[in-house]
């Protein structure tokens, strides 16, 4: 018996029960909640053989970066190509060869696998989703934002993901600088869905970028709600709501929401010690001080030394190295980066191109030699964005060159990077704003001397 999916295109299964928790499982992938496992293992245990959802747990693995769920993802795969092979649906099949050449380390080729995926079905809002997430990792937002428009006419007002593609889609404009469509397309994505965590999130990435820390303050403190059923993307958007306080010089709200949000438990997740790690780093260069909160951090990173799956979790684990006594285990992390650097990989490229020059300098920053921290961070700097992430996420590297600039003395490169950053971002924040003044008062002393 056929049956099909909220999409409207045909599933291989006989069992309408595994049809609905799969509908399910795509809803919550969508709004990042922390029912998707549970709808997805529903789905199986309705349907052994469902295809899809063993390739799903495929895709699911490998994006949480861990070197030990790889054989996971690849076990998944061979499931679903078990199955495909008695029969599956072309859709199925590019799947299945996505989630191949994502094994094989071509996040890229993968992405594009999906991608041609959605020119034969366009209604697929899973593989515009999953599409999406391999690019963030990438930090391919102008390879996300062609993506979601080359089949956005397809998600009509009937559509039943159209909410969390606008959610989608506002995250795409804003990263690639259109901050007023952003904003418009992700306020519409949360009127329609207030469980579009996306959408929220992309609304206030506007509101970072932009320089309106008050409103973003207001936006997020007034809808936690909208991201309460979340999984651990939860921290994520209190980490956004800890950067506008921080913003606006309030270090002590901003390590209340550290300790009682954004920690509130202990992960290893990569995502989670990114927040926590790159929160603490703004929060010093600010003068704030931490305490102990970095020893919790580095104990857990220093398991993390040998996974190389993504350079923006390997650079995040070199920032909580680099605090205390575990400068060891970081100069570990670099030794393992360049080895991964040498990989025919999509990883492999980005630790090439710019991981390696970037830990380098997160090593020397901590290390208190600031000259080679800037001539280190500065060579990577032109090829970051292939970190992934976002805009916000990599501004940490941002702030640590100005700031290794600024503590070297090479002011003028300090108001360059300064003003390049806030071309980028499109207007000036309070972090600018210090420093441009810090590096005035340096400038006036020196001129006072002469």
């Amino acid at each position: 018996m056929a049956h099909t999916d909220a999409f409207g295109y045909d599933l291989t299964t006989d069992s309408p029960d595994a049809v609905v928790a799969w509908d399910k499982t795509v809803s919550a992938f969508f709004a990042h909640a922390a029912a998707t496992p549970n709808h997805l293992a529903d789905t199986l245990t309705a349907d052994a053989d469902f295809a899809m959802a063993h390739l799903a747990k495929g895709f699911f693995m490998l994006l949480l970066g861990r070197r030990e769920l790889v054989d996971t993802a690849r076990d998944a795969h061979a499931t679903a190509a078990g199955i495909i092979a008695n029969g599956g649906t072309a859709r199925e099949r590019g799947y299945m060869e996505a989630l191949a050449l994502y094994l094989a380390g071509d996040m890229r080729a993968a992405a594009e696998r999906l991608d041609a995926v959605l020119r034969s079905f366009p209604r697929d809002g899973f593989a515009l989703k999953l599409g999406q997430s391999i690019r963030f990792v990438m930090g391919d937002s102008v390879g996300m934002r062609r993506s979601i428009e080359a089949v956005h006419d397809a998600y009509g007002a009937d559509h039943p993901a159209v909410a969390y593609v606008n959610g989608c889609y506002a995250f795409t404009l804003e990263e690639t600088g259109d901050y007023r469509a952003a904003e418009a397309r992700g306020r519409d994505a949360v009127l329609r869905a207030a469980d579009d965590a996306w959408g929220v999130h992309a609304v206030a990435h506007v509101f970072d970028m932009t320089n309106r820390a008050r409103e973003g303050v207001t936006w997020l403190a007034n809808q936690p709600e909208t991201w309460a059923h979340c999984n651990n993307f939860r921290y994520h958007v209190w980490w956004h709501l800890a950067l506008f306080h921080l913003d606006r010089g309030d270090h002590a709200e901003v390590l209340r929401l550290y300790d009682t949000e954004i920690r509130a438990e202990h992960t290893d997740d990569y995502r989670d010690i990114s927040n926590a790690a790159s929160l603490l780093v703004r929060l010093e260069l600010d003068g704030a001080d931490v305490g102990e909160r970095w020893q919790e951090l580095a104990d857990l990173c220093a398991e993390r030394t040998d996974d190389g799956c993504v350079v923006f979790a390997d650079l995040h684990y070199v920032l909580a190295l680099g605090q205390g006594d575990a400068h060891g285990q970081a100069c570990k992390l670099l030794q393992s980066m360049k080895k991964n650097a040498m990989l025919d990989t999509t990883m492999g490229a980005v630790a090439a191109d710019a991981g390696v020059d970037a830990a380098t300098g997160l090593i020397r920053f901590a290390h208190g030699d600031y000259a080679a921290a800037h001539t280190a961070l500065a060579a990577a700097r032109p090829k970051m964005q292939a970190v992934g992430g976002s805009h916000a996420q990599r501004d940490v590297f941002e702030r640590l060159t100005i700031d290794a600039a600024l503590r070297a003395g090479k002011l003028g490169e300090a108001r360059a990077l300064l003003d390049d950053r806030t071309r980028a971002r499109g207007a000036l924040d309070g972090y600018a704003e210090r420093r441009l003044s810090r590096i005035g008062s340096f400038e006036s002393e020196m001129a006072a001397n002469l």
